[in-house]
């Protein structure tokens, strides 16, 4: 059984052996915050006048930031949020979203971020099973009212003595994060002066009431395979997770960190928005992915930070005005993928200087973190495989009867330890299938390990295709065509076929410019991998559907003709 969370309230003298090593591979570690607020304080006094977040023209030093949050935590209890509420955001990065949702946070609220590319529908059913009490939503984004969408999906003006939407009642209130608001929404900015009344040691005193072990948030899952389902996550989990990630990441108080990963997704908000605050880093939020944006950013802030998605990085290192922009601060990168090119690691290092590519392994289910690369591993083991279990983790390979496997044979990965979730929101159902009586998650990927424990993420369980009796790992395949000098994406879906029962179709992204032909792609997987890996068709495409969060949407490829 894995140790309890330290805190510095705790005293560790009296730990054995056993339990310290159970921390961590350097041995035991006292984690300083126990709660999220505790951070957000902490930092607020540590890093007070240092750069916190740039958002467009707005800056704020860390010590505005605290003083931001607290005041949005004084509104929410000001308009009744109580310990335990649950209280969603449903907005692109920005300061504003940082500051509602760790000021709900601070209330004792649970947050629960949703996915800006939900339509109203996706929207109002995660609100109605959480049974959100308050939400933060933002006015217009990319071209679409949310607050029209939410109305549609769950009614006009309500009756008297109900919420702004009667189809969902436990909405109380809703706060748009503009200017404007229909009358029955409240202004960020009217929200925020209802809190002037609450002085701050209310704040102060219904924060102290959290603990490491009070949940800090539901997560929904992408669903892209179903219908999302949301993953309890406590303070001391995140807390604990994210000091790893930054310490492993080797993030620093002078870093300028890029945040192109959602929010709304654990790796956008946890690594961070959290991870920034533990370590004093300043917070470049960007909404949307744009890559002349991404380029403009980098320079004119001198970022040193930018973690997301191989597909990010590529488009950087192959836009044609790359040379235009100064990208010499840039250190640190962290992506994670089934395909993570050597080339791209290789191209990041070597034409950009980037000092450290890491690639790391995680999924909501478990705090977002699983594995990790460390600072000084191979170029070729970043790029082929997700690094080894974070301390406090344990990771296995099984079969299909449960059983683990040999060393460097494929099965479903397992996940072990104090970042796996305490279930799904109230679906006992789903919360048994996924975790094991004795604390194993199964994460439905596809995955080897090696002889010193890296993690090769191979593909999902329900991707993989048979090809005449042989199991075919799309992501495997994927990552084998990536070598090919002329693509920069591919995605690999199987398809049916009346002699062998499933075959290989693979839809390619070229680089721009490049002749390649579906003949000539065939040709050379041919000589590159076995035959039954080789896909029998190409589909080329000007870029491949991904959700928000960066996954491929197979589900689109698959009904395309």
């Amino acid at each position: 059984m894995l140790p309890p969370l330290l805190t510095g309230r705790q005293i560790t003298a009296n730990l054995t052996d056993s339990q310290l090593l159970a921390l961590g591979e350097g041995g035991w570690a006292v984690i300083e915050w126990e709660t999220i607020p505790e951070l957000v304080w902490s930092a607020a006094g540590r890093y007070a006048d240092a750069e916190a977040v740039v958002d467009g023209r707005t800056r704020v030093t860390y010590a505005e930031l605290g003083a931001r949050i607290d005041r949005a935590a004084a509104a929410c209890l000001a308009r009744g949020v109580e310990a335990g509420d649950r209280v969603a955001v449903w907005a692109p990065n920005s300061l504003d979203w940082i500051v509602a949702a760790l000021g709900a946070v601070t209330a004792g609220a649970v947050l629960v971020p949703l996915n800006t590319r939900f339509k109203g529908a996706e929207a109002a059913d995660v609100l109605r099973r959480s049974g959100t009490r308050l939400l933060f939503v933002t006015g217009t984004f990319l071209g679409t009212s949310y607050v029209a969408s939410l109305r549609r999906a769950a009614g006009e003006a309500a009756p008297e003595g109900r919420g702004p939407l009667p189809g969902l009642p436990e909405l109380e209130q809703v706060v748009v994060l503009s200017d404007d608001a229909p009358p029955d929404f409240r202004t960020w900015k009217d929200f925020l002066a209802g809190g002037e009344g609450v002085a701050t040691h209310e704040v102060r005193d219904r924060a102290r009431e959290l603990a490491g072990t009070s949940v800090s948030d539901i997560t929904y899952t992408s669903g892209t395979t179903g219908r999302p389902k949301g993953a309890v996550i406590t303070h001391g989990q995140t807390l604990r997770a994210y000091e790893i990630w930054a310490d492993l990441a080797g993030l620093r108080p002078t870093d300028r960190y890029l945040i192109v990963n959602p929010f709304f997704h654990t790796f956008g908000y946890k690594a961070g928005v959290i991870a920034c605050l533990m370590r004093g880093a300043t917070m470049i939020p960007q909404p949307v992915f744009n890559v002349d944006t991404a380029l403009a950013n980098i320079a004119a802030e001198r970022v040193s930070v930018l973690p997301g998605p191989p597909t990010l990085h590529q488009q950087l290192l192959d836009h044609p005005a790359r040379d235009a922009h100064d990208l010499s601060a840039l250190r640190l990168v962290v992506t994670g993928a089934a395909v993570v090119p050597l080339r791209l690691v290789e191209r990041l290092r070597g034409e950009l200087g980037v000092d450290t590519v890491l690639t790391a392994y995680g999924l909501t289910e478990a705090s977002g973190i699983v594995t990790m690369c460390r600072r000084g591993d191979a170029p070729s083991v970043i790029s082929s495989t997700s690094g080894r279990a974070i301390p406090g983790a344990q990771v296995r390979v099984v079969g299909p009867t449960g059983t683990p496997v040999p060393t460097g044979t494929p099965g479903e990965v397992l996940v072990r330890g104090f970042n796996v979730m305490g279930g799904y929101y109230e679906d006992a159902g789903a919360t048994a299938e996924a975790i094991s009586p004795d604390g194993w998650l199964s994460t439905g990927d596809v995955g080897v390990l090696d002889e010193t424990g890296n993690l090769r993420i191979t593909d999902r369980i329900k991707d993989m295709f048979i090809v005449g009796g042989f199991n075919a790992y799309p992501a495997e395949i994927e990552q084998l065509l990536a070598l090919h000098p002329d693509v920069t994406d591919v995605a690999v879906i199987g398809t049916p076929d009346a002699r062998l029962g499933e075959v290989g179709r693979a839809f390619v992204v070229r680089r721009p410019g490049s002749p390649l032909t579906a003949p000539d792609l065939i040709a050379w997987a041919r000589r590159e991998m076995a035959n039954y890996k080789v896909p029998r068709t190409i589909t080329f495409l000007n870029e491949l559907p991904r959700n928000a969060s960066g996954k491929v949407v197979k589900g689109v490829l698959r009904g395309r003709d």
